[in-house]
């Protein structure tokens, strides 16, 4: 079967029918180069870092003091609890283990 006319298929070498070398050095003529994040020295890689850290700290909405006792309040008593089951289950198999072996 023939080729229709303005067929997209292209040869072995990769390029389009019509493409010549002009257009293919103007593709690589368009590469990035540098830029935004273009290679930069170690300070200021080390500057843009902390400059992200303030913008994503900025970011957080903060507990008001309120809020900070209530949920420092809720952590140390579920903590407490925990460390008591904890405790009741050690002195349970402590006393099992003893009644079996003596």
């Amino acid at each position: 079967m023939t080729e229709a006319l303005g067929s997209t298929a292209t040869p072995e070498s990769g390029r389009p029918d019509g493409d010549t070398t002009e257009a293919a050095e103007s593709i690589s003529t368009k590469t990035r180069k540098g830029g935004k994040r273009g290679k930069k020295g170690p300070l200021a890689r080390l500057g843009l870092f902390y400059r992200q850290i303030v913008a994503e700290l900025r970011k957080v909405v903060w507990p008001t003091r309120n809020e900070l006792m209530t949920y420092t309040s809720v952590v140390i008593v579920f903590v407490v609890v925990i460390i008591a089951l904890v405790t009741v289950i050690d002195w349970g198999f402590n006393k099992a283990v003893s009644y079996v072996f003596g």
